[in-house]
């Protein structure tokens, strides 16, 4: 049976009904890179406040890119039991390295770790839909020159009003699109706030400087 995160508090086991009810690694699996990316971070912050050895916070990294392979690859076992895919990373991560795993936790909380992993994701779909709508906007221009003569009825009220030409029609599209893109944007800039150090609620003790982690690569992917 998998060790809860909180299991030492009862004294039997979790009721399987009760981890099925509450399980959440069938959906934020999606998650996976960013939470990866975001304990890369962790690690190398600890690191440098000298938390972490250098050669942990290499052993770290390396175990992290491995389980993210797996994860890539189909190679990795989910169980309901370990909740979420946060705990599965942890498990995992622990399973290969021991004590040294766990020493990744320090000055973190799965509380600012999973509101991390959602900015995270948040800030990767934001760019993923802005890249997908500049490509609509470029198509919708490489259509104006052979359209220039194409006449189309333009409506107010529901109702046929005046004919306009099809790149003008074409081009407004373009400029709704622009403004979605400037909300996302907006939208991107409020969720790039770090989370990390509010710990369990109100912060930790430990010197741990936000900002103070190198900057690993940014997720590639959002589902394994």
């Amino acid at each position: 049976m998998a060790e809860k995160a909180w299991g030492g508090v009862f004294e039997q086991a979790t009721d399987r009904r009760v981890e099925e009810f509450t399980e959440s690694v069938s959906f934020d699996r999606r998650l996976y890179a960013h939470d990866i990316v975001g304990s890369t971070a962790h690690a190398q912050m600890l690191a440098k406040v000298g938390l972490l050895t250098l050669d942990e916070c290499r052993q770290i990294e390396h175990a992290l890119q491995e389980i993210r392979h797996e994860i890539e690859q189909g190679r990795f076992s989910f169980r309901t039991e370990l909740e979420d895919i946060h705990m599965h990373v942890e498990r995992a991560l622990i399973d290969r390295l021991g004590d040294v795993g766990r020493k990744l936790h320090t000055a973190r909380s799965r509380n600012d770790q999973i509101a991390t992993d959602v900015r995270l994701w948040v800030r990767w779909a934001i760019d993923r839909i802005d890249e997908l709508l500049t490509a609509l906007q470029r198509a919708l221009v490489g259509r104006c020159e052979g359209d220039a003569d194409v006449i189309l009825p333009g409506y107010t009220h529901l109702q046929r009003a005046q004919p306009v030409l099809a790149p003008h029609y074409w081009l407004a599209y373009c400029e709704k699109f622009q403004r979605d893109r400037l909300r996302l944007a907006d939208c991107r800039r409020r969720a790039n706030v770090l989370p990390l150090g509010a710990a369990a609620l109100a912060g930790t003790s430990l010197p741990t400087p936000r900002g103070s982690g190198s900057r690993p690569s940014p997720p590639t992917a959002s589902t394994p």
